[in-house]
């Protein structure tokens, strides 16, 4: 936050709200105020809604996140946290805190992004252990920063394919894996809102023909990497969950699908036998 904020008057307020507006932004007065908390200046503010009206995502404009009440740093291409994701750490807490492990217990958060999954659960939860992983340079990049300024002693960011970076020490050690990997269908990319189409990396959002394709090979790896009674969470869509569902039992997985509607969230929660 800028030491001196902005002071704009009524006109020049109510112009920024009609540049908003007039570009599609539905919260024009909530994201004029905030444009005008976070720029140092009147030229980085106009520079700041040039890029909002060209469509660049708001997070990615101010440079951070409001997530699970963390400020998460979110930067320019990396895939920016939803609120319905709060669904998916909201269940990793409880399936922890359902855990009789004891004290830290492992968190491993697949396609991380800016971290702020795993990062949230560590918050929520604290004396985890999290190692986070992404395909994305610029998310790990983002991540670990992230991780520096949120995250708990105990993290790791890992550049990698999924769980393939994982060393093979965690192997039947980990309580609770989470992934919020890409779940729109390639042919319905298309149709997106240009901020997420046009500027968060593809790699984030294609979950191949049916939206399914990572969702089933994450349940694949998962027993890999599972502790008896550990729990597998995939953030996915009511339309999906069903095919999200079977991935995990074909796994041999123990699963249930929970919704919110006041996030518009799901979440397939699939649990390994105790041994």
């Amino acid at each position: 936050m800028p030491a001196v904020p902005l002071d704009l008057d009524a006109a020049a307020l109510a112009a920024l709200v009609a540049r908003l507006r007039g570009a599609g932004c539905v919260f024009a007065e909530d994201e004029a105020a905030l444009l005008v908390a976070e720029a140092r200046d009147a030229a980085e503010l106009d520079a700041m809604t040039a890029r909002r009206v060209a469509g660049e995502p708001l997070e990615q404009v101010v440079g951070w996140a409001g997530f699970r009440g963390l400020r998460i740093g979110v930067e320019p291409g990396v895939f920016v946290p939803r609120a319905r994701t709060g669904l998916l750490v909201r269940e990793a807490v409880r399936a922890l805190r359902g855990d009789a492990a004891g004290d830290g217990p492992v968190v491993v958060d697949l396609c991380c992004g800016t971290g702020a999954v795993g990062l949230a659960v560590a918050a929520e939860r604290p004396g985890v252990a999290l190692w986070a992983v992404d395909l994305d340079p610029a998310a790990v990049a983002c991540a670990r920063r992230n991780a520096a300024a949120l995250g708990p002693a105990d993290a790791t960011v890992l550049l990698g394919d999924l769980d393939a970076p994982l060393p093979a020490a965690l192997e039947g050690r980990v309580d609770v894996l989470v992934a919020n990997a890409p779940y729109v269908p390639t042919a319905e990319i298309a149709h997106m809102p240009t901020e997420a189409r046009d500027h968060e990396p593809r790699v984030a959002l294609d979950g191949g023909a049916d939206g399914v394709d990572l969702h089933r090979r994450v349940a694949a790896s998962a027993p890999r990497w599972l502790a008896p009674g550990g729990h597998l969470l995939v953030e996915t869509s009511v339309r999906q969950a069903g095919a999200t569902a079977a991935a995990c039992e074909g796994q041999g997985l123990t699963v249930r699908v929970v919704h919110d509607d006041d996030l518009d969230g799901t979440v397939v929660v699939a649990t390994r036998r105790g041994a």
